[in-house]
């Protein structure tokens, strides 16, 4: 990798004029930039960040670095990333990643991520989950985004679940669904009894009775929507159905709930309505007709987790992040 020397010996200027044209350009002269930049662009050099903040140079972006436990591996979470990335370039930082999986150790990705220097750190998770946040993201400035930390108070951004499920729940009861075969996230999850507790809100209002409907949980595992299809064929054994709406955990089982109504013959929303929940990137146009779901605030809550550490904010609240009701044409 070329080093500043390497580029100040091709231009045929000093180390401190390589410096200037990299950090403070405007104290150049034009013809001197454009040898100092065409070295630069010929040799491939790329400024050290770390580097210069160590040196600290007053010209260095200010970087979050992000600590993600699994949040790369679903099209949905991957947005919370996406989104600390546009709002820190937005105002002039910098971002980066480190990528932590379940089997790795905690305390070797911490050090990895720390070596890079980060001005603030935000810890997030691909599904909302309760985490331990490692000892040594104590002693910095760290924000929890879609997740809930278990060993000490920090700043935190959550979706909504309890009020998602709630709205989604009040548009079936007020379009005139009674008999809802709710299908359950599996039990352990953070965001199952929070969404329980909003169908169950819901339904009071509504003067209907939450315990007659048809509960069912779905068993834990990564394929648990499958099983949503033997659920609701138990329903599907009379001539019509025993419900008139399918309450789904996920829009994965509002998928299979499709394919299972259709295949009976089923219309959708005439003979049965279906409520989705997340709002999954790259399934919504799957859907036919175009499913009525719940929106997971994950581009939001990038957002805030972001400007949390640019506006230097220093509440350790929990802020649960609004989960839109987005009405569509299965109900």
């Amino acid at each position: 990798m070329a080093s500043l020397k390497d580029v100040a010996q091709r231009a045929n200027v000093s180390l401190m004029t390589v410096s200037r044209a990299i950090n403070e350009p405007e104290r150049l002269r034009p013809e001197t930039y454009k040898k100092v930049m065409e070295a630069v662009d010929a040799l491939g050099y790329v400024s050290d960040l770390s580097a210069k903040k160590i040196r600290g140079a007053k010209t260095t972006a200010n970087t979050i670095g992000v600590l993600a436990l699994d949040t790369m591996t679903t099209p949905f979470s991957v947005e919370i990333t996406l989104s600390i990335e546009e709002t820190a370039r937005a105002h002039g930082w910098n971002s980066f990643v480190v990528n932590m999986f379940s089997n790795d150790q905690p305390e070797k990705m911490v050090d990895l991520l720390l070596a890079h220097r980060p001005d603030g750190i935000i810890y997030t998770a691909m599904g909302l989950r309760q985490v331990p946040v490692p000892e040594k993201l104590h002693k910095y400035r760290c924000v929890l985004a879609n997740c809930e930390s278990i060993s000490g108070p920090f700043p935190t951004y959550i979706p909504d679940d309890e009020q998602g499920q709630y709205l989604g729940v009040k548009a079936l009861l007020a379009a005139g669904y009674r008999r809802l075969l709710c299908i359950h996230l599996p039990k352990g999850i953070v965001a199952t009894d929070r969404r329980r507790a909003g169908m169950e809100r819901a339904c009071r209002e509504a003067g209907v009775d939450p315990d007659a409907m048809f509960h069912h949980y779905l068993p834990p595992g990564e394929r648990h929507h499958i099983d949503a299809a033997e659920i609701a064929g138990h329903y599907l054994s009379g001539t019509r159905p025993m419900f008139d709406a399918v309450v789904c955990g996920n829009d994965r089982v509002a998928f299979v709930i499709y394919q299972v109504l259709l295949g009976r013959g089923l219309r959708i929303p005439q003979d049965v309505a279906v409520l989705g929940y997340d709002n999954m990137v790259g399934t919504g146009e799957l859907f036919l007709p175009p499913l009525s779901t719940v929106q997971l605030p994950h581009y939001e809550i990038g957002r805030l987790s972001a400007l949390h550490l640019i506006q230097g904010l220093d509440h350790r609240d929990t802020v649960r992040v609004d989960s839109p009701w987005l009405a569509r044409e299965s109900i």
